[in-house]
Protein backbone atom coordinates (compact mmCIF):
# COMPACT_ATOMS: atom_id res chain seq x y z
CA UNK A 1 0.00 0.00 0.00
CA UNK A 2 1.34 3.24 -1.06
CA UNK A 3 0.46 4.80 2.60
CA UNK A 4 2.47 2.09 4.37
CA UNK A 5 5.63 2.67 1.96
CA UNK A 6 4.97 6.91 2.91
CA UNK A 7 4.75 6.00 6.74
CA UNK A 8 7.84 3.89 6.25
CA UNK A 9 9.43 6.73 4.72
CA UNK A 10 8.39 9.05 7.74
CA UNK A 11 9.60 6.56 10.19
CA UNK A 12 13.54 5.92 8.06
CA UNK A 13 14.04 9.84 8.36
CA UNK A 14 13.05 10.14 11.94
CA UNK A 15 15.81 7.76 12.74
CA UNK A 16 18.64 9.22 10.35
CA UNK A 17 17.43 12.23 12.06
CA UNK A 18 17.25 11.89 15.72
CA UNK A 19 18.85 8.32 15.89
CA UNK A 20 21.65 8.89 13.58
CA UNK A 21 21.92 12.53 13.99
CA UNK A 22 22.32 12.85 10.45
CA UNK A 23 22.05 16.19 8.43
CA UNK A 24 18.52 16.97 7.50
CA UNK A 25 19.26 17.62 3.68
CA UNK A 26 21.18 13.92 3.28
CA UNK A 27 18.47 12.11 5.15
CA UNK A 28 15.68 13.96 3.16
CA UNK A 29 17.42 12.48 -0.57
CA UNK A 30 18.47 9.32 0.77
CA UNK A 31 14.70 9.06 2.26
CA UNK A 32 13.38 9.76 -1.43
CA UNK A 33 15.44 7.45 -3.26
CA UNK A 34 14.44 4.86 -0.67
CA UNK A 35 11.15 5.67 -1.02
CA UNK A 36 11.11 5.64 -5.12
CA UNK A 37 12.64 1.88 -5.13
CA UNK A 38 10.30 0.71 -3.37
CA UNK A 39 7.52 2.58 -4.94
CA UNK A 40 8.55 0.94 -8.00
CA UNK A 41 9.44 4.00 -10.08
CA UNK A 42 11.31 2.97 -13.44
CA UNK A 43 15.08 3.16 -12.45
CA UNK A 44 15.77 5.78 -15.05
CA UNK A 45 13.55 8.36 -13.90
CA UNK A 46 13.89 8.40 -10.09
CA UNK A 47 16.68 10.86 -10.32
CA UNK A 48 14.79 13.07 -12.76
CA UNK A 49 12.34 13.28 -10.26
CA UNK A 50 14.52 14.06 -7.68
CA UNK A 51 15.98 16.78 -9.50
CA UNK A 52 13.09 18.20 -10.60
CA UNK A 53 11.59 18.37 -7.48
CA UNK A 54 14.47 20.28 -6.13
CA UNK A 55 15.42 22.34 -8.84
CA UNK A 56 11.05 23.10 -9.01
CA UNK A 57 11.05 24.26 -5.14
CA UNK A 58 14.07 26.30 -5.21
CA UNK A 59 13.69 27.97 -8.29
CA UNK A 60 10.01 29.10 -7.34
CA UNK A 61 11.13 29.90 -3.80
CA UNK A 62 15.58 30.94 -3.62
CA UNK A 63 14.46 34.00 -5.42
CA UNK A 64 12.41 35.67 -2.60
CA UNK A 65 13.97 33.76 0.25
CA UNK A 66 17.32 34.90 -0.79
CA UNK A 67 16.16 38.96 -0.89
CA UNK A 68 13.86 38.39 1.73
CA UNK A 69 16.66 37.52 4.29
CA UNK A 70 18.53 40.04 2.62
CA UNK A 71 15.90 42.40 3.93
CA UNK A 72 15.59 41.26 6.96
CA UNK A 73 18.94 41.55 8.10
CA UNK A 74 19.34 45.19 6.85
CA UNK A 75 16.89 45.98 9.09
CA UNK A 76 18.09 44.30 11.90
CA UNK A 77 21.97 45.26 11.71
CA UNK A 78 20.20 49.11 11.29
CA UNK A 79 18.55 48.86 14.25
CA UNK A 80 15.37 49.24 12.41
CA UNK A 81 13.66 46.26 14.34
CA UNK A 82 14.72 47.64 17.90
CA UNK A 83 13.84 51.40 16.89
CA UNK A 84 10.21 49.78 16.20
CA UNK A 85 9.82 47.60 18.72
CA UNK A 86 11.10 50.36 21.38
CA UNK A 87 8.97 52.93 19.63
CA UNK A 88 6.15 51.11 20.22
CA UNK A 89 6.87 49.92 23.80
CA UNK A 90 6.85 53.81 24.89
CA UNK A 91 3.70 54.11 22.65
CA UNK A 92 1.88 51.72 24.31
CA UNK A 93 2.97 52.23 27.73
CA UNK A 94 3.57 50.19 30.84
CA UNK A 95 -0.48 49.00 31.08
CA UNK A 96 -0.40 47.52 27.71
CA UNK A 97 2.91 46.51 27.54
CA UNK A 98 1.69 43.18 25.86
CA UNK A 99 0.22 44.84 23.12
CA UNK A 100 3.27 46.88 22.21
CA UNK A 101 5.10 43.29 22.19
CA UNK A 102 2.85 41.83 20.42
CA UNK A 103 2.71 45.02 17.73
CA UNK A 104 6.28 45.02 17.57
CA UNK A 105 6.96 41.44 17.02
CA UNK A 106 4.08 40.98 14.12
CA UNK A 107 5.93 44.09 12.19
CA UNK A 108 9.30 42.24 12.58
CA UNK A 109 7.84 38.96 12.32
CA UNK A 110 6.61 39.91 8.70
CA UNK A 111 10.43 41.29 7.48
CA UNK A 112 12.66 38.30 9.74
CA UNK A 113 12.46 34.08 9.40
CA UNK A 114 11.05 32.98 12.67
CA UNK A 115 14.49 31.94 14.42
CA UNK A 116 16.31 35.30 13.24
CA UNK A 117 13.18 37.29 14.81
CA UNK A 118 13.14 35.27 17.94
CA UNK A 119 17.31 36.03 18.71
CA UNK A 120 16.73 39.38 17.34
CA UNK A 121 13.27 39.95 20.20
CA UNK A 122 14.50 37.68 23.25
CA UNK A 123 17.10 40.62 24.60
CA UNK A 124 14.38 43.03 24.24
CA UNK A 125 11.81 41.42 25.75
CA UNK A 126 14.26 40.56 29.03
CA UNK A 127 15.27 44.03 29.07
CA UNK A 128 11.89 45.23 29.40
CA UNK A 129 10.91 43.00 31.56
CA UNK A 130 13.19 43.56 33.90
CA UNK A 131 12.39 47.32 33.66
CA UNK A 132 9.13 46.69 34.11
CA UNK A 133 9.47 44.08 36.52
CA UNK A 134 7.02 41.59 34.61
CA UNK A 135 7.51 38.11 34.29
CA UNK A 136 9.90 37.06 31.02
CA UNK A 137 6.77 34.55 29.59
CA UNK A 138 4.28 37.55 30.26
CA UNK A 139 5.88 39.36 26.81
CA UNK A 140 7.79 36.17 25.69
CA UNK A 141 4.60 34.33 24.99
CA UNK A 142 3.17 37.35 22.60
CA UNK A 143 6.00 37.76 21.21
CA UNK A 144 6.48 34.10 19.62
CA UNK A 145 2.82 33.46 19.13
CA UNK A 146 3.30 36.66 16.65
CA UNK A 147 6.49 35.26 15.24
CA UNK A 148 4.97 31.83 14.72
CA UNK A 149 1.63 33.09 12.76
CA UNK A 150 3.54 35.19 10.72
CA UNK A 151 5.89 32.38 10.07
CA UNK A 152 2.96 29.58 9.03
CA UNK A 153 0.97 32.10 7.27
CA UNK A 154 2.26 34.56 5.58
CA UNK A 155 4.88 35.13 2.81
CA UNK A 156 7.47 35.43 2.01
CA UNK A 157 8.33 32.85 4.65
CA UNK A 158 9.59 29.76 3.31
CA UNK A 159 6.38 27.62 4.25
CA UNK A 160 3.38 29.85 2.45
CA UNK A 161 5.66 30.96 -0.42
CA UNK A 162 6.84 27.66 -0.86
CA UNK A 163 3.69 26.13 -0.99
CA UNK A 164 1.58 28.74 -2.94
CA UNK A 165 4.18 27.82 -5.87
CA UNK A 166 3.50 24.34 -5.44
CA UNK A 167 -0.02 24.36 -5.00
CA UNK A 168 -0.43 27.16 -7.99
CA UNK A 169 -1.87 29.94 -5.42
CA UNK A 170 -1.89 33.35 -6.00
CA UNK A 171 0.89 34.90 -3.51
CA UNK A 172 -0.80 38.10 -3.22
CA UNK A 173 -4.30 36.40 -2.32
CA UNK A 174 -2.34 34.32 0.12
CA UNK A 175 -1.47 37.37 1.96
CA UNK A 176 -4.17 39.35 1.63
CA UNK A 177 -6.39 36.27 3.66
CA UNK A 178 -3.15 35.23 5.55
CA UNK A 179 -3.41 38.66 6.97
CA UNK A 180 -7.35 38.46 7.94
CA UNK A 181 -6.72 34.96 9.37
CA UNK A 182 -3.03 35.90 11.07
CA UNK A 183 -4.39 39.24 13.20
CA UNK A 184 -7.04 37.80 15.45
CA UNK A 185 -4.92 34.14 15.83
CA UNK A 186 -2.21 36.22 17.07
CA UNK A 187 -4.46 37.94 19.72
CA UNK A 188 -6.15 34.56 20.89
CA UNK A 189 -2.66 32.78 20.88
CA UNK A 190 -1.21 35.58 22.42
CA UNK A 191 -2.23 37.90 25.38
CA UNK A 192 -5.60 36.10 25.57
CA UNK A 193 -3.44 32.24 25.55
CA UNK A 194 -1.16 34.04 28.84
CA UNK A 195 -4.01 34.30 30.88
CA UNK A 196 -4.75 30.46 30.56
CA UNK A 197 -0.67 29.86 30.84
CA UNK A 198 -0.39 31.73 34.06
CA UNK A 199 -3.56 29.15 35.17
CA UNK A 200 -1.87 26.26 34.05
CA UNK A 201 1.67 26.26 34.98
CA UNK A 202 1.91 29.52 37.16
CA UNK A 203 5.69 28.52 38.19
CA UNK A 204 6.94 29.03 35.02
CA UNK A 205 6.19 32.91 34.97
CA UNK A 206 8.42 33.31 37.94
CA UNK A 207 11.45 32.10 35.77
CA UNK A 208 14.37 33.99 34.88
CA UNK A 209 15.34 32.79 31.92
CA UNK A 210 18.95 32.39 30.60
CA UNK A 211 20.24 34.15 27.23
CA UNK A 212 23.77 33.93 27.26
CA UNK A 213 23.87 31.30 24.54
CA UNK A 214 22.77 34.19 22.17
CA UNK A 215 26.34 35.97 23.03
CA UNK A 216 27.30 39.61 22.57
CA UNK A 217 24.18 41.27 21.46
CA UNK A 218 24.25 44.47 19.19
CA UNK A 219 23.08 46.86 20.55
CA UNK A 220 22.32 50.95 19.39
CA UNK A 221 21.21 53.88 21.34
CA UNK A 222 17.58 55.00 20.21
CA UNK A 223 18.89 58.29 18.36
CA UNK A 224 21.26 56.01 16.55
CA UNK A 225 18.51 53.77 14.80
CA UNK A 226 16.35 54.94 11.57
CA UNK A 227 13.42 56.57 12.41
CA UNK A 228 10.52 54.74 13.46
CA UNK A 229 8.27 55.50 10.06
CA UNK A 230 10.62 54.47 7.74
CA UNK A 231 11.64 51.48 9.81
CA UNK A 232 8.46 50.31 9.62
CA UNK A 233 7.67 51.75 5.86
CA UNK A 234 10.86 49.35 4.91
CA UNK A 235 9.79 45.91 6.57
CA UNK A 236 6.74 46.54 5.34
CA UNK A 237 7.38 47.73 1.69
CA UNK A 238 6.95 44.18 0.10
CA UNK A 239 3.82 43.25 1.98
CA UNK A 240 2.21 46.89 0.84
CA UNK A 241 3.31 46.33 -3.06
CA UNK A 242 2.03 42.73 -3.03
CA UNK A 243 -1.51 43.69 -1.12
CA UNK A 244 -2.07 46.67 -4.00
CA UNK A 245 -1.42 44.37 -6.72
CA UNK A 246 -3.66 41.97 -5.05
CA UNK A 247 -6.58 44.09 -4.08
CA UNK A 248 -6.54 45.75 -7.64
CA UNK A 249 -6.35 42.38 -9.67
CA UNK A 250 -9.24 41.22 -7.63
CA UNK A 251 -11.30 44.66 -8.40
CA UNK A 252 -10.40 43.36 -12.06
CA UNK A 253 -11.94 40.05 -11.60
CA UNK A 254 -15.04 41.61 -10.20
CA UNK A 255 -15.84 44.91 -11.96
CA UNK A 256 -15.25 42.71 -15.95
CA UNK A 257 -12.75 45.62 -16.01
CA UNK A 258 -10.06 45.04 -19.83
CA UNK A 259 -6.46 44.63 -19.18
CA UNK A 260 -4.14 47.44 -19.95
CA UNK A 261 -0.67 48.19 -19.99
CA UNK A 262 -1.21 50.05 -16.07
CA UNK A 263 -3.26 46.53 -15.02
CA UNK A 264 -0.34 44.73 -16.03
CA UNK A 265 2.70 47.15 -14.69
CA UNK A 266 0.50 47.19 -11.23
CA UNK A 267 0.66 43.29 -11.22
CA UNK A 268 4.27 43.27 -12.55
CA UNK A 269 5.69 45.25 -9.49
CA UNK A 270 3.26 43.61 -7.27
CA UNK A 271 4.65 40.35 -8.44
CA UNK A 272 6.30 39.10 -4.91
CA UNK A 273 9.75 38.72 -6.54
CA UNK A 274 9.87 41.45 -7.70
CA UNK A 275 8.50 43.22 -4.42
CA UNK A 276 11.22 41.81 -2.94
CA UNK A 277 13.67 43.11 -5.67
CA UNK A 278 12.14 46.57 -4.78
CA UNK A 279 11.98 46.51 -0.87
CA UNK A 280 15.73 45.81 -0.73
CA UNK A 281 16.85 48.26 -3.01
CA UNK A 282 14.82 51.04 -0.53
CA UNK A 283 16.14 48.90 2.31
CA UNK A 284 19.66 49.02 0.84
CA UNK A 285 19.08 52.90 0.77
CA UNK A 286 17.26 54.00 3.65
CA UNK A 287 18.85 51.38 6.28
CA UNK A 288 22.23 51.96 4.77
CA UNK A 289 23.22 55.12 1.97
CA UNK A 290 20.58 57.47 4.11
CA UNK A 291 22.18 56.74 7.24
CA UNK A 292 26.29 56.88 5.55
CA UNK A 293 26.73 53.28 6.01
CA UNK A 294 29.49 52.54 3.63
CA UNK A 295 28.11 50.08 0.69
CA UNK A 296 30.55 47.72 1.99
CA UNK A 297 28.92 46.91 4.87
CA UNK A 298 25.75 47.51 3.82
CA UNK A 299 26.66 44.15 0.91
CA UNK A 300 28.45 42.73 4.28
CA UNK A 301 25.03 42.25 5.72
CA UNK A 302 23.76 40.85 2.49
CA UNK A 303 26.28 38.50 2.40
CA UNK A 304 25.93 36.91 5.78
CA UNK A 305 22.20 36.67 5.47
CA UNK A 306 23.07 34.37 2.42
CA UNK A 307 25.34 32.20 4.53
CA UNK A 308 22.75 31.82 7.72
CA UNK A 309 20.16 30.47 4.80
CA UNK A 310 22.05 28.08 3.10
CA UNK A 311 21.21 25.14 4.51
CA UNK A 312 17.70 25.90 4.80
CA UNK A 313 17.54 26.32 1.17
CA UNK A 314 19.42 22.85 0.50
CA UNK A 315 17.01 20.87 3.35
CA UNK A 316 13.64 22.88 1.66
CA UNK A 317 14.72 21.66 -1.79
CA UNK A 318 15.22 18.10 -0.30
CA UNK A 319 11.18 18.38 1.08
CA UNK A 320 10.67 19.20 -2.46
CA UNK A 321 12.49 16.44 -3.91
CA UNK A 322 10.71 13.74 -1.39
CA UNK A 323 6.88 15.96 -2.33
CA UNK A 324 7.93 15.33 -6.35
CA UNK A 325 8.68 11.77 -5.65
CA UNK A 326 4.98 11.17 -3.80
CA UNK A 327 3.25 12.81 -6.84
CA UNK A 328 5.71 10.91 -9.96
CA UNK A 329 5.27 7.85 -7.30
CA UNK A 330 1.74 7.57 -7.84
CA UNK A 331 1.29 8.11 -3.66
CA UNK A 332 -0.67 11.47 -4.60
CA UNK A 333 -3.32 9.82 -7.06
CA UNK A 334 -3.71 6.95 -4.62
CA UNK A 335 -5.07 9.48 -2.23
CA UNK A 336 -7.00 11.41 -4.31
CA UNK A 337 -8.69 8.24 -5.27
CA UNK A 338 -9.21 7.35 -1.80
CA UNK A 339 -11.14 10.23 -0.80
CA UNK A 340 -12.88 10.59 -4.87
CA UNK A 341 -16.39 11.18 -4.04
CA UNK A 342 -15.73 12.33 0.05
CA UNK A 343 -17.64 15.29 1.37
CA UNK A 344 -14.33 16.24 3.13
CA UNK A 345 -12.96 19.65 2.22
CA UNK A 346 -9.88 19.73 0.85
CA UNK A 347 -8.62 22.46 3.00
CA UNK A 348 -9.50 20.25 6.10
CA UNK A 349 -7.44 17.27 4.46
CA UNK A 350 -4.65 19.28 3.83
CA UNK A 351 -4.56 20.39 7.50
CA UNK A 352 -5.04 16.81 8.97
CA UNK A 353 -2.23 15.95 6.23
CA UNK A 354 0.09 18.46 7.41
CA UNK A 355 -0.62 17.83 11.01
CA UNK A 356 0.39 14.46 11.24
CA UNK A 357 3.63 15.24 9.38
CA UNK A 358 4.89 17.91 11.64
CA UNK A 359 4.07 15.57 14.80
CA UNK A 360 6.24 13.01 13.11
CA UNK A 361 8.71 15.27 11.46
CA UNK A 362 9.53 18.31 13.23
CA UNK A 363 10.15 20.87 10.49
CA UNK A 364 6.77 22.88 9.99
CA UNK A 365 8.71 23.66 6.11
CA UNK A 366 9.22 19.46 5.53
CA UNK A 367 5.62 18.90 6.44
CA UNK A 368 4.21 21.34 4.50
CA UNK A 369 6.13 20.44 1.11
CA UNK A 370 5.21 16.55 2.01
CA UNK A 371 1.30 17.63 2.32
CA UNK A 372 1.73 19.18 -1.08
CA UNK A 373 2.76 16.12 -2.76
CA UNK A 374 -0.32 14.15 -1.63
CA UNK A 375 -2.90 17.18 -1.92
CA UNK A 376 -1.59 18.62 -5.28
CA UNK A 377 -3.42 15.73 -7.48
CA UNK A 378 -6.80 16.16 -5.48
CA UNK A 379 -6.81 20.35 -6.04
CA UNK A 380 -8.05 19.74 -9.68
CA UNK A 381 -10.97 17.40 -8.88
CA UNK A 382 -12.25 20.61 -6.73
CA UNK A 383 -13.14 24.57 -7.00
CA UNK A 384 -11.67 25.01 -3.94
CA UNK A 385 -9.84 28.46 -3.49
CA UNK A 386 -6.03 27.53 -3.99
CA UNK A 387 -4.82 30.33 -1.26
CA UNK A 388 -6.90 28.38 1.44
CA UNK A 389 -5.49 25.77 0.97
CA UNK A 390 -2.00 26.92 1.22
CA UNK A 391 -3.08 28.64 4.64
CA UNK A 392 -5.12 25.37 5.91
CA UNK A 393 -1.40 23.57 5.12
CA UNK A 394 0.69 26.39 6.89
CA UNK A 395 -2.04 25.85 9.87
CA UNK A 396 -1.18 22.07 9.94
CA UNK A 397 2.36 22.37 9.81
CA UNK A 398 2.77 24.56 13.02
CA UNK A 399 0.54 21.84 15.46
CA UNK A 400 2.15 20.24 18.25
CA UNK A 401 5.48 21.45 18.24
CA UNK A 402 7.54 19.16 20.56
CA UNK A 403 11.11 17.43 21.19
CA UNK A 404 11.91 16.84 17.20
CA UNK A 405 11.37 20.85 16.67
CA UNK A 406 14.26 23.38 17.63
CA UNK A 407 11.75 25.62 17.91
CA UNK A 408 10.38 23.60 21.04
CA UNK A 409 14.17 23.76 22.31
CA UNK A 410 15.16 27.25 21.56
CA UNK A 411 11.97 28.20 23.77
CA UNK A 412 12.77 26.22 26.60
CA UNK A 413 16.56 26.92 27.11
CA UNK A 414 15.97 30.60 26.41
CA UNK A 415 12.69 31.42 28.81
CA UNK A 416 14.62 28.74 31.56
CA UNK A 417 11.76 25.85 31.78
CA UNK A 418 11.16 22.19 32.72
CA UNK A 419 9.91 19.54 29.88
CA UNK A 420 6.34 20.26 31.52
CA UNK A 421 6.22 23.74 31.44
CA UNK A 422 7.68 23.83 27.75
CA UNK A 423 4.92 21.75 26.47
CA UNK A 424 2.34 23.29 28.74
CA UNK A 425 3.19 26.84 27.18
CA UNK A 426 5.17 26.55 23.84
CA UNK A 427 3.26 23.19 22.56
CA UNK A 428 0.04 24.51 23.58
CA UNK A 429 0.73 27.81 21.90
CA UNK A 430 1.73 26.02 18.63
CA UNK A 431 -1.10 23.83 18.52
CA UNK A 432 -4.11 26.83 19.81
CA UNK A 433 -2.43 28.66 16.15
CA UNK A 434 -2.85 25.80 14.18
CA UNK A 435 -6.61 24.62 15.37
CA UNK A 436 -7.85 28.41 15.62
CA UNK A 437 -5.94 29.17 12.40
CA UNK A 438 -8.09 26.23 10.55
CA UNK A 439 -11.19 27.57 12.32
CA UNK A 440 -10.60 31.56 10.63
CA UNK A 441 -9.64 29.62 7.19
CA UNK A 442 -12.70 27.47 7.11
CA UNK A 443 -14.47 30.37 8.05
CA UNK A 444 -13.24 32.90 5.35
CA UNK A 445 -14.00 29.69 2.63
CA UNK A 446 -17.76 30.54 3.11
CA UNK A 447 -17.10 33.97 2.10
CA UNK A 448 -14.37 33.84 -1.12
Amino acid sequence: MPLLIVALGILALLILIMGFKLNTFVSLIIVSFGVALVLGMPLDSIVKTIEAGLGGTLGHLALIFGLGAMLGKLIADAGGAQRIAMTLVNKFGEKNIQWAVVAASFIIGIALFFEVGLVLLIPIVFAISKELKVSILHLGIPMVAALSVTHGFLPPHPGPTVIAGEYGADLGEVLLYGFIVSIPTVIIAGPLFTKLAKKLVPQSFTKTGNIASLGEQKTFKLEETPGFGISVFTAMLPVILMSIATVITLLQKTTGLDDNAFLSGIRFIGDASTAMLLSLLVAIYTMGIARNIPMKIVMNSCSTAIHQIGMMLLIIGGGGAFKQVLIDGGVGDYVANLFDGTSLSPILLAWIIAAILRISLGSATVAALTTAGLVIPMLGQSDVNLALVVLATGAGSLIASHVNDAGFWMFKEYFGLTMKETFATWTLLETIISVVGLAFVLLLSLVV
